[in-house]
């Protein structure tokens, strides 16, 4: 159960980074100083999200030589700084500028406005419509379906527990998913169910310690599988679950193969995948080649932009739970089965 995803490297986490590259392709089509990329809350270095989009830019400049550069956000920031930072990439010529994130979505209305001539994308919103920006979405309810399938075929006592960072419609997307994924495996299963704040600027993508209390908080009522869509707070359910040996379920990255995770990875059943590195690198490259994509670009199993990882070996010995999860992927594409998103 695959999804081609653009492969995380090992990644620092410094407040910017600037690698350079040539200014024209063979063609001459590409005049651009780069990709200029803005991370989300959390930013490069949760394993997650963030690192899933750099994976993207690195791979753009590695094969276009485009060049590029990657900011961090500042705790607590507000709109503003984020008007302030994508001006700033506009402005030095990076192309195409992207927002990693639905936070991001006034700062790139304003801005690309601003800048007709240059590219913006924006992940996880598809509330921006102009002709310069590409809204880069994702069918996250059709992963999460799957990762509750799993988790239903393999908790031992009927009772599973969903922590999501944020309380918010996005979010909520992961839950519905999972939720109606699981009771097609059992109607009656008992499902836990929290979320770590009301708002980003409360931490819930980017505290760890906030998803480890979570955890522990749902182990200590019964739950035996844990599935996170939190960002970087998720580390902290993945290790919770591990120290407790029960499985946990990755989210957006295959978080198995995360270096930063390797003491869990043995706990780490799957993860509910959101290509969202290939999404930068399908901007990148359609602005490289001079053809920008633009409106909404929303990725679903069927395109192969969502999915299951099954990079565990001990996952992949399950063959009941593979064959379940097989089976609902197909059913989905085929239209058999509806997901949720609410």
């Amino acid at each position: 159960m695959t999804v081609a995803v653009v492969a995380l490297t090992a990644v620092g986490c410094g407040k910017t980074s600037t690698s350079a590259g040539s200014s024209d392709d063979a063609s001459g089509k590409y005049t651009g100083k780069g990709i200029g990329l803005a991370y989300d809350i959390g930013g490069k270095g949760d394993q997650s999200f963030n690192d899933a989009a750099y994976a993207g830019f690195e791979k753009a400049n590695a094969e276009f030589k485009m060049g590029g550069r990657d900011i961090e956000p500042q705790d607590g920031e507000s709109d503003a700084d984020k008007v302030q930072r994508l001006t700033q990439l506009a402005q030095a010529g990076y192309d195409p500028v992207i927002g990693v994130g639905f936070v991001y979505a006034p700062a790139v209305k304003e801005v690309a406005a601003k800048f007709p001539k240059i590219s913006f994308g924006i992940i996880d919103d598809e509330q921006v419509s102009a002709k310069n920006v590409t809204d880069l979405v994702f069918h996250e309810e059709q992963a999460s379906y799957l990762a509750g399938v799993a988790a239903a075929k393999v908790t031992k006592v009927n009772h599973i527990g969903f922590i999501g960072g944020v309380d918010i419609p996005l979010i909520h997307k992961f839950e519905a998913g999972f939720v109606q994924g699981a009771k097609s495996v059992n109607p009656s299963i008992k499902i836990e169910s929290q979320y770590l704040t009301e708002t980003p600027q409360e931490g819930g993508f980017s505290s760890p310690d906030k998803g480890k209390d979570a955890a522990s908080g749902q182990i200590e009522s019964g739950a035996d599988v844990l599935y996170a869509a939190a960002g970087l707070s998720g580390q902290g359910v993945i290790s919770e679950a591990a120290s407790k040996k029960i499985w946990a379920i990755g989210v957006d990255s295959d978080q198995y193969s995360q270096q930063a995770l390797a003491a869990y990875k043995d706990y780490i059943l799957g993860s509910a995948l959101k290509n969202v590195g290939g999404a930068v690198y399908d901007l990148a490259k359609s602005v490289y080649e001079g053809k920008p994509l633009t409106g909404v670009q929303r990725a679903d199993l069927k395109s192969g932009g969502v999915g299951f990882a099954d990079t565990n070996p001990k996952y992949k010995a399950m063959t009941d739970v593979v064959a379940a999860v097989d089976k609902a992927k197909q059913d989905i594409i085929d239209g058999k089965v509806t997901v949720n998103t609410k």
